[in-house]
């Protein structure tokens, strides 16, 4: 038995045989080309994906009209990307209830992103050409990143099997304005494919309560691709892959109101603070302070790159080698104070797979991963309390796996990664290396059929990360003029464990999961006596529980039914380490009609109601006034979105929707993400429901 029941199953899905049959000479034979790509990657590279993976198609994705890959991930199960900030727009990609900083991004398998990358521009991860996005849960959810501890976001490139151009342009309210392009390209020999992305998206400042402050910020993203493969024989492909992202966010003062351009915003910096930001002090009432004080501004380029070469050495063993490369560079302005940041990755990795047997498939390989960050501001640095947060890391690992399949109904794999973790923040006032350890992540994946239907996974590992950067938690710290201290000497150590039971029938599928993760060491931002924010860890265990049920149900060939429940169970110490409450119920409904011409999606979720107590909230609307304080009680609320979706021909085909169609934001129910604490500190991230309203857009997709 050449392949794994595992790897076997998934070439099986990925084949097309009625594409096969139904097209020319020329396409059989370059589906043949596609065939020996397949053959060389489930030997090796998917081979690390864990048992229990979702994965969100084309179709999806298209449905959601996801633009970014926050957009196409946000709401599925075990996921949620919050918001956590009016003024910036950061958002943070949670998995399974953990921090947004435990999920690491990949990009064909291998790491693109830089530790920053995180934080920021995630919402400038384009969605064109993109062929799928898999999404796996829980510490060690892959063998090539133990730092996950959350779990991985691994989007697919789409790569070339025809000759072919798209183009999709769409516009709407609050100057909703995409334009996206993908060209797809093989040789005549069907030896080499090349895909070429581009994508332009912007959209304006929302401010609801028209007191001149946005709840909203302006965005704008520009992205561009590249992605070669080239079969070199029978045995062997090489895959390049370039990218390059621009992300510009600016929100606060409302542009053409309150100020007439993002720079007159920026260059309205004097250093002195008005007496009044609001009329009466009153962050419901008009916006009277000097546009700088209310302003966040982040530009950020990203440089993206990686090259792999896949190799079938026998019958037995192939292998992959493979280096990525990431530079991420930020300039960015928080309420008068500068923070400029440049941040490079590289990673080397070695991996091959050889089939021992007929029940032993065996995994192993080496990896190295060294970063640099440097970050720079002015205005903080003669603060006697400041310690830059640059740093050094380098990781240095080794790992092996062996898929044992006993049965054809039983498949375990056992897998251990060992890794030497350095991690030094630079910074004179922090001498010596802060990290330096030597990790060891075992995990197993347990896979049962218990017969046709019902399929059981088990799956339990152990993981690690370094907490390096402010942006842990609070990326507002900068602007308190305090300074900033950093109070870190351990690796975050994280255990999981995640068991699935599914069921598929020929109309209804369903599965139910339960996942535990628990953290040790877990980085928090707290205040020294003085009232300086500190960097630090917590001394007790932060843990979560999760609870999902996801089903579909199809009553024919044009109309299916998708449901779900969540509910995610957060002990103590991990909800006091949240600057924003995460949800702790959800619920899912959406409808899609599919004709030969037309496809209408309907989506609404459910989102449960918090206590925002247990998260430390703590805000009032007036400065000084103790008698208006914020609401602690976050009520229950839904959104819901709809698309429309007509074929005139088989070329070019219409769309249009409504996002938020019912305008559910938390402005329209009088609370503002801004506020006073109650030092009289202004702040902007008194977050807990949706900041942007309705939106409305059409569009146009051409195929050449």
């Amino acid at each position: 038995m050449k392949y794994s029941i595992l790897a076997a199953a998934v070439i099986s899905a990925l084949s097309f045989p009625g594409l096969a049959e139904s097209q020319t000479d020329e396409t059989v034979e370059r589906i043949e080309v596609r065939g020996v790509r397949q053959k060389l990657q489930q030997d090796g590279r998917l081979k690390d994906v864990i048992q229990k993976t979702e994965v969100l198609d084309e179709i999806m994705i298209e449905n959601k009209n996801a633009l970014s890959l926050t957009d196409a991930i946000n709401n599925e199960p075990g996921v949620n990307v919050s918001n956590e900030c009016s003024m910036c727009g950061v958002k943070r990609v949670m998995l399974n209830g953990m921090k947004g900083e435990h999920t690491t991004i990949l990009v064909d398998g291998l790491p693109t992103h830089t530790l920053i990358s995180g934080f920021y521009a995630v919402d400038a991860i384009s969605t064109t050409g993109v062929d799928r996005i898999e999404i796996a849960r829980g510490a060690g959810a892959s063998l090539i990143a133990p730092e996950a501890i959350g779990g991985t976001v691994n989007i697919v490139t789409k790569e070339a099997y025809e000759n072919q151009a798209v183009v999709d342009i769409a516009k709407g309210s609050h100057d909703y304005t995409t334009f996206k392009s993908m060209a797809t390209g093989v040789s005549e020999d069907g030896k080499t494919g090349i895909t070429l992305t581009g994508q332009y998206d912007k959209q304006d400042q929302e401010d609801h309560d028209d007191n001149g402050v946005s709840e909203a910020p302006f965005q704008e993203n520009q992205t561009l691709s590249a992605l070669l493969s080239y079969d070199v024989n029978n045995s062997n492909n090489i895959h390049v892959r370039i990218a390059k992202v621009n992300s510009e966010v600016f929100g606060g003062p409302m542009i053409g109101g309150q100020v007439g351009s993002i720079q007159s915003a920026l260059g309205s910096y004097d250093g002195i603070e008005s007496e009044q930001l609001f009329e009466g002090d009153d962050i419901r009432n008009q916006y009277i302070g000097k546009p700088w004080e209310t302003t966040e501004w982040i530009d950020t380029e990203r440089n993206e790159a990686y090259v792999k070469w896949l190799s079938e050495w026998t019958d037995y063993t192939t292998s992959e080698l493979a280096v990525s490369y990431a530079k991420h560079n930020q300039d960015s302005f928080y309420e008068g104070i500068d923070y400029r940041a440049k941040d490079t990755m590289m990673y080397f990795r070695a991996k091959f797979d050889t089939e021992l047997t007929e029940q032993h498939f065996l995994s192993y390989g080496a990896d190295i991963r060294n970063e640099e960050m440097r970050s720079f501001t002015d205005a903080l640095s003669n603060v006697a309390d400041y310690v830059s947060d640059s740093f050094d890391y380098q990781v240095k690992g080794l790992f092996v796996q062996d898929t044992w399949t006993p049965t054809d109904s039983v498949e375990i794999a056992m897998a251990v990664r060992i890794d030497n973790v350095r991690a030094d923040f630079i910074d004179d006032k922090k001498p010596g290396v802060e990290i330096d350890e030597t990790f060891v992540a075992p995990r197993v994946d347990m896979r049962y059929f218990h017969n046709d239907e019902f399929t059981s996974r088990l799956s339990a590992g152990r993981g690690y990360r370094a907490p390096l950067s402010f942006f842990e938690t609070d990326h507002g710290i900068l602007d308190s003029e305090k300074g900033y201290l950093i109070d870190v000497d351990s690796l975050e150590d994280s255990q999981s464990i995640n068991y699935a039971l599914s069921y598929e029938g020929d109309e209804l599928t369903s599965t139910f999961s339960v996942a535990h993760s628990n953290v040790k060491n877990l980085a928090a931002l707290q205040e020294t006596d003085d009232g300086v924010p500190i960097l630090t860890q917590l001394d007790e265990d932060a843990s979560v529980t999760t609870f999902d049920l996801v089903g579909g149900y199809s009553f024919n060939d044009n109309l299916t039914v998708n449901a779900s429940v969540e509910y995610f169970d957060y002990n103590d110490v991990f909800r006091s380490s949240y600057a924003i409450a995460p949800i702790e119920t959800r619920a899912g409904f959406d409808v899609e009609w599919r004709t030969d011409d037309l496809t209408i999606f309907w989506s609404t979720i459910w989102f449960g109601s918090r206590d925002l107590r247990d998260y430390g909230y703590d805000g009032y609307n007036i400065k000084g006034d103790s008698s208006s304080v914020k609401t602690l009680n976050a009520p229950s609320f839904m959104v819901s979105d709809i698309k429309i979706q007509y074929s005139l021909t088989d070329s070019i085909k219409l769309y249009g929707g409504l996002s938020n169609i019912f305008n559910y934001t938390q402005i329209e129910e009088g609370e503002s993400p801004l506020f006073y604490d109650a030092n009289g500190g202004y702040d902007v991230a008194y977050i807990w429901g949706p900041l942007h309203g309705r939106e409305f857009y059409l569009g146009v997709e051409a195929k050449l």
